[in-house]
């Protein structure tokens, strides 16, 4: 079989691997270069700087500045996809008749030129982005932010009609790709690719519950928070919230209570440790769209795990998780399960599923497959 190449347009340098996009792209460079894919990555830089260890996945890696002056944001494009536009991009692009992959809308503005009419392209849907960035104008209380993502989610929602350009999209959820599917025939569902070969939870109990997350990003002080106020106090157990520069508000919270510390900033090994050592880990999300890859480490790494409907929507790991909607299920829920061991039998069935819904290894074969070469 010939050589078999693909261009990668990602939207972030994708190293280190330590916020969600970027964790899906690098592990799916990674498997797919282990497959013997011969990837051209094009990536943008605005602060990560180049990383040699992507050399090493792909057969070339070039970086594009991003351009971010006001009159990005007053284009009739998406900022995401206005302030990424990049005519040397494009010109590297022409040079061959590779496959393209766009990671999000964020570089889908190939499909509006019509140069790249008979190219393949290919994008890569982390999520619906005019629904994200609605709930995140939903979220937000300062009013410039707030007008940025409301009109940011209404110039995605005018920019669907990329989609039939485009012609071929990975969604990230089952969810995902019954909306793109009104777009697009040809849509598949891989989910988000991940660092694990197996499950590696540890049998027996902990004696905490753990919510983590980037608590910078909005949606994740909220749910915070609410966990603080609402569900954390009433629980018979020992609470902990970890996770990066969470805001004032939050410390101020947690000050008040008890039976709740906050770790700030831990580091990767030190995040690993908490994940792993909790009796559960509590996830909850406004966001119904897209796969959370904190669930997959959760369930992945950790014991039980406490989730609410949004949190799994599309992803068929219902079955692998403690559902509640409203803050006194989740009470009664970590009462009653405080002294339930996390078992062998547990640790059989979460692999057998998810050896069968999120392996990165079945995922690269997915795609190999979907991709005409």
């Amino acid at each position: 079989m010939s050589e078999r190449h693909l261009h990668i347009i990602s939207f972030d340098v994708p190293y280190p691997p330590d916020y969600g996009g970027v964790i899906d792209v690098y592990n799916r460079i990674k498997m797919l270069s282990r497959k013997g894919i011969k990837i051209h990555l094009h990536c943008y830089d605005y602060g990560r700087g180049q990383q040699k260890c992507l050399e090493d996945l792909c057969v070339e890696v070039k970086y594009y500045k991003r351009n971010k002056p006001l009159s990005s944001f007053l284009s009739r494009r998406p900022y995401i996809m206005q302030s990424r536009l990049n005519e040397e991009l494009k010109i590297d692009l022409l040079h061959d008749d590779y496959p393209i992959l766009c990671e999000g809308f964020h570089t889908a503005f190939l499909a509006e030129d019509k140069r790249f009419a008979r190219q393949r392209l290919y994008m890569r849907a982390h999520n619906i982005e005019h629904q994200y960035y609605r709930m995140l104008s939903e979220a937000e209380p300062v009013f410039w932010k707030r007008f940025f993502y409301k009109t940011e989610s209404r110039k995605l929602e005018n920019s669907t009609w990329i989609l039939k350009n485009i012609g071929h999209v990975i969604a990230i959820s089952q969810t995902d790709a019954d909306y793109f599917k009104m777009f697009v025939e040809d849509v598949i569902c891989v989910p988000a690719f991940n660092s694990f070969e197996k499950v590696v939870s540890k049998e027996g109990s902990g004696d905490y519950a753990l919510y983590h997350g980037n608590l910078s990003v909005r949606e994740n002080s909220v749910a915070a928070e609410r966990l603080v106020r609402n569900v954390f106090p009433k629980v018979n157990m020992r609470c902990v919230v970890a996770g990066h520069n969470p805001p004032q508000v939050l410390k101020d919270l947690v000050a008040r209570v008890a039976n709740v510390s906050l770790i700030e900033n831990p580091s990767d090994d030190a995040m690993t440790e908490l994940i792993a050592n909790a009796h559960v880990n509590v996830l909850v999300t406004g966001q119904p769209t897209g796969m959370k890859l904190k669930l997959l480490n959760a369930l992945y790494l950790g014991r039980h795990c406490l989730v609410n409907s949004n949190m799994l929507q599309g992803t068929g790991l219902g079955n692998l998780c403690l559902v509640a909607d409203n803050d006194d299920a989740m009470v009664d829920m970590l009462n009653n399960y405080k002294f339930n061991p996390f078992t062998e039998s547990d640790i059989t069935g979460r692999t057998a599923v998810l050896d069968k819904l999120c392996s990165s290894s079945a995922g690269a074969d997915k795609i190999i497959e979907f991709i005409r070469w």
